[in-house]
């Protein structure tokens, strides 16, 4: 299995390389030369095996060049309950008839975003030692408030690597900046940006592809990575769970084997819901996916229309990890829908980049149409979402997740599809405590992060995670804020090259 750039198809390189690179020198994102097939027996065989072996499983497909042990030591270390509060590692929830929550947030940093970047760098370091990589690995990061902190979690005092998180200053609920800000490690480091995550994620790629930065990094014998969804190494974990939660309802009986399954995604860069398309193009029998935005709803346009525009008003919400008008790994689906035309990619970005627009062909909009539907919903919707799945089941949910709850609703309204439907639930609703409270318990208010915790916890039967708990007693570390122009000059003093 090679792996090819969406802007060039003729450079092609094993897993390792994509991963250890992250991004291609071109810009473009890597991409497999082909979709492995899972079939209904596979499914059924892995439904067996514990979460570690079914990544296992799934990771040989696409990771070709990796030995079945090197496999094994990184899906042991990153898939075990020293990491995940539960054996399952991803736990089901039955929300209402036929429906089912993914919660995909019992890892250390209370994201999905753990799913992902708990192995990326087994995957990364694994990578590394197979090219006799000699130098050090830099890890750039932009977060809109979980890759953050999942990342840094994941590569505290890795050998070998450094990470720099840059988070947009007024974008992040204040759980996951003081996540951030507190976190532990002698190779890690934080940055605040004066602005919005779109500005932290284009300030991240201008350094990638800066020449002046490449060549003072080549003279340190240092090299960047991502550890952001544009690097395969975080993509293809996140294919896993759709699989393995396929596997586990047909064994529980609750859909038939072959039974089409509906997702419906809480999505900003198009990286969660990419994995479930992947993991239906390998034959998962996945029906509808279901993409939903907050208020930033660039995404929901595009879909339904095929035309993307950044172009418009950003929107601070209270699902900021959706805050998001720049989604990257969309170029990826857009790579295969156009057979992989690298030219017409080349063509829609450059134009994405300095027009902020760009329009799909018919053929295209109408692949779109059939693979996905779109909606999205305001603050207030969001809110009310969370209050009436308390008031039904006493459930309590975070805001990006009580996103993806309404547009599903609306779904099923306007098209009366009634299908089976996993619903992924990205985030445990700890982290965004003052918007859960505020829906779900108005008359309560209090400036202490830990006493919107505590009634939470009094509310729900979802204990307190164990992480955010330490938060409270630990320092703050990193307090800088930067402008976006600032950011390579950051990097270079940090990497004390002068």
């Amino acid at each position: 299995m090679f792996y090819k750039s969406t802007r060039n198809s003729n450079l092609k390189v094993d897993s390792a390389q994509a991963i250890s690179q992250g991004i291609s020198e071109d810009g473009g994102l890597f991409v497999p030369e082909s979709i492995p097939s899972l079939t209904l027996d596979e499914v059924k065989h892995i439904s067996g095996l514990s979460y570690s072996e079914r990544a296992a499983y799934i990771f040989k497909k696409f990771l070709t060049d990796f030995t079945d042990a090197e496999i094994q030591y990184c899906t042991d270390n990153a898939y075990n309950t020293k990491n995940f509060e539960t054996e399952n590692i991803a736990e089901i929830a039955h929300l209402f008839d036929g429906t089912y929550m993914l919660e995909l947030w019992h890892g250390p940093t209370c994201a999905f975003k753990d799913m992902a970047l708990q192995i990326l760098p087994y995957f990364l370091t694994t990578s590394a030692k197979k090219l006799k990589i000699d130098k050090k690995i830099v890890i750039l990061v932009a977060t809109s408030g979980d890759t953050g902190k999942a990342a840094l979690e994941g590569f505290k005092d890795v050998e070998g690597t450094q990470i720099m998180v840059f988070y947009p200053e007024n974008g992040v609920s204040s759980m996951q900046k003081r996540q951030m800000t507190t976190q532990e490690g002698s190779n890690v480091g934080v940055c605040a940006i004066k602005g919005n995550f779109d500005d932290c994620q284009s300030g991240v790629k201008k350094i990638f592809t800066d020449d002046e930065v490449k060549k003072a990094l080549e003279e340190n014998k240092l090299m960047f990575s991502s550890a952001n969804s544009i690097n395969w190494g975080r993509l293809v974990p996140q294919v896993v769970y759709y699989i393995s939660a396929y596997a586990s309802l047909a064994a529980d009986g609750e859909i038939e084997p072959g039974e089409k399954l509906n997702v419906v995604v809480p999505t900003g860069n198009f990286g969660n819901i990419l994995a479930a398309y992947y993991a239906k193009k390998m034959g998962l029998p996945l029906g509808k996916l279901i993409c939903a935005s907050n208020i930033n709803n660039v995404l929901t346009d595009f879909i339904n229309t095929g035309v993307y525009d950044r172009n418009r008003k950003f929107y601070a919400t209270c699902s900021p990890s959706m805050d998001i008008l720049i989604s990257s790994n969309l170029e990826r689906l857009l790579y295969m829908l156009s057979g992989e035309n690298d030219a017409q990619i080349r063509e829609w970005f450059t134009a994405l980049s300095n027009e902020g627009r760009y329009e799909v062909t018919d053929d295209i909009k109408a692949k779109l149409s059939e693979e996905f539907y779109a909606g999205f919903c305001d603050d207030s919707e969001t809110k009310a979402t969370i209050k009436n799945i308390y008031d039904k089941y006493s459930y309590v949910c975070d805001t990006h997740t009580a996103v993806a709850v309404k547009v599903y609703e609306d779904y099923r309204r306007a098209t009366g599809d009634t299908a089976r439907t996993i619903i992924a639930s990205t985030a445990s609703p700890y982290k965004f405590s003052s918007s859960v409270l505020e829906a779900i318990s108005p008359d309560f208010s209090s400036d202490d992060e830990y006493a919107l915790v505590d009634r939470i916890a009094e509310l729900s039967d979802i204990a307190v995670p164990e992480s955010l708990a330490d938060l409270k007693n630990k320092p703050v570390r990193f307090t800088g804020s930067i402008d976006k122009e600032e950011m390579s000059d950051f990097v270079m003093k940090s990497l004390n090259i002068k």
